[in-house]
């Protein structure tokens, strides 16, 4: 690549982070140190209308506990400082007098009122109002004012905004690393405002200005952002820069129907759409780390929506990722949301867990449960995270290790006829007779006593994981009676016989 790679996160601190803008982010961070480059953030909260407090340390929060944290932001490495835009207001005024002065941009006094009795008599004749070549000269703009008019109506303190003077009769064509050659009529747009009178920019031109002063080199972002893909373009010409290169993501999708994933869909179907937990006075949102999924597997799960490596592999680490990652593999068409395959990408990383961090994690999950034992929590683990998507599934699978079943699965409770009580008082006997109480000997021990019995295996095996468990769920029937010891093993088949 003819410059160094620098690209941007620069999101809006107006609520939790949506997971769509969290792929942004992740595949801006997989770019950028695919090619020893640098991910920044940029803090976009020149619409003060919608800012929120608490968003801004939420996003830098959810970043940090997925592991794609940024190169620069705000108070890290500010190479070209600051990073909310707006502390960098300063900046934009004279950017915008500067296309005034060249003639892409005029000033609009236009009120609100006005404009919406234009809107109006448009939809009259079932027609749209744009703000363009065909009506700016015939309005209060500068267009038609002499300049000193101009000047003393702004002195006298009218509210204006100064407008983008799109060029007529033009066909842009615009390469999107993505998408290709995409074209755009010129005389379809419409002439956006870049600057308000209250000194503050719109998002256009702050956008504009910010990434030519940090010296992005590739825009990557959501193709929400493709209709505005000309009017940027227009603008790096205006000012005769250098225009990075874009590419602009698919839309994560609905997992039923149509259109963009929303955390109604997410409320209605029972799976996160934010990276954290997202609470105000009215309510809370679900959080992937608080349902209790791992970092690497959204990671993992994220990078898999709209972008393959071209193999059939589903399983990669972050590094596996960056080394992998290219643009030109990223789909053009939405990637549809699948809540089951989220889940399946969290069993995964669950397996791959030694048991010993997982262990240390149930204990955090049984001590929020208020309870306490002395069972070895490892071993636990080893016999029960097969079946687990998540660590808080994990006691729901191993219940019957902490507390003695008090009802008995009325299926499987067929197993126990008028015979079985009996044949568990004699099973308490043999069990009373094995000293060194390991599973491997246990098993042993019990089933050359059914052998030379003549007892079949159904008929205490059966019983016998009904009397301890309470159903007949669970790992290795052996490893559980190692696990409780002798004393709890005969309590819970007591228990059983006086119940069943």
């Amino acid at each position: 690549m003819s410059k160094p790679v620098r690209v941007r996160f620069a999101p809006s601190p107006t609520g939790p982070l949506h997971i769509g803008g969290v792929r942004t982010a992740l595949f801006n961070y997989l770019f950028a140190k695919k090619h020893d480059g640098t991910f920044y953030i940029r803090i976009e909260d020149t619409d003060q209308t919608r800012f929120v407090a608490e968003a801004e340390a939420y996003i830098f929060e959810a970043l940090e506990w997925l592991g794609i944290s940024p190169d620069e932001t705000i108070n890290k490495n500010e190479k070209f400082g600051p990073y909310r835009q707006s502390e960098r207001k300063a900046i934009y005024k004279q950017y915008a007098d500067q296309l005034i002065k060249s003639g892409w941009a005029y000033y609009a006094f236009d009120s609100s009122e006005k404009l919406d009795e234009l809107r109006k008599l448009a939809e009259e004749e079932k027609k749209t109002f744009i703000y363009n070549h065909t009506v700016r000269e015939n309005l209060d703009t500068s267009l038609v004012l002499s300049i000193e008019e101009t000047e003393k109506r702004i002195a006298n303190g009218e509210h204006y905004v100064i407008r983008f003077k799109t060029p007529v009769n033009e066909t842009l064509e615009i390469n999107d690393i993505i998408r290709g050659t995409v074209k755009f009529d010129t005389n379809l747009l419409d002439d956006k405002v870049l600057f308000k009178s209250d000194g503050m920019p719109t998002y256009h031109l702050a956008n504009i200005v910010d990434d030519h002063l940090m010296e992005t080199s590739h825009v990557i972002r959501g193709e929400e952002w493709l209709p505005s893909l000309p009017l940027h373009y227009l603008l790096y010409q205006a000012f005769n820069w250098e225009a990075p290169e874009f590419a602009h993501l698919p839309l994560i999708l609905k997992p039923i129907g149509n259109g963009k994933l929303s955390k109604r869909d997410g409320d209605k179907m029972g799976f996160p759409v934010f990276p954290l937990e997202w609470k105000t006075a009215e309510t809370t949102s679900m959080g992937y780390r608080e349902n209790g999924f791992f970092p690497e597997a959204v990671v993992n799960f994220l990078a898999l929506l709209g972008w393959n490596d071209g193999t059939e592999q589903e399983i990669f680490s972050l590094e596996e990722l960056i080394q992998k990652f290219d643009l030109s593999r990223i789909h053009k068409a939405g990637a549809k949301f699948d809540p089951d395959k989220n889940k399946w990408f969290n069993h995964q990383y669950l397996q791959k867990q030694n048991n010993e961090n997982l262990a240390e994690l149930f204990k955090i999950e049984l001590d929020r449960r208020a309870i306490s034992t002395s069972l070895d929590l490892i071993k636990i683990v080893s016999l029960v995270k097969e079946r687990a998507n998540f660590v808080t599934e994990l006691y729901d699978l191993s219940d019957y290790f902490f507390e003695a079943p008090t009802s008995y699965d009325e299926k499987a409770s067929k197993n126990w006829n008028s015979a079985t009580p009996e044949l568990m008082q004699k099973v308490i006997v043999e069990l009373n007779k094995i000293e060194d109480f390991t599973s491997i000997n246990i098993e042993t021990f019990l089933k050359e006593w059914m052998t030379q019995n003549g007892i079949g295996m159904g008929k205490v095996m059966q019983p016998l994981r009904l009397s301890l468990v309470g159903a007949l769920k669970g790992p290795h029937l052996f490893d559980i009676i190692e696990m409780i010891g002798k004393e709890e093993t005969i309590k819970r088949i007591e228990k059983a016989i006086g119940t069943l």
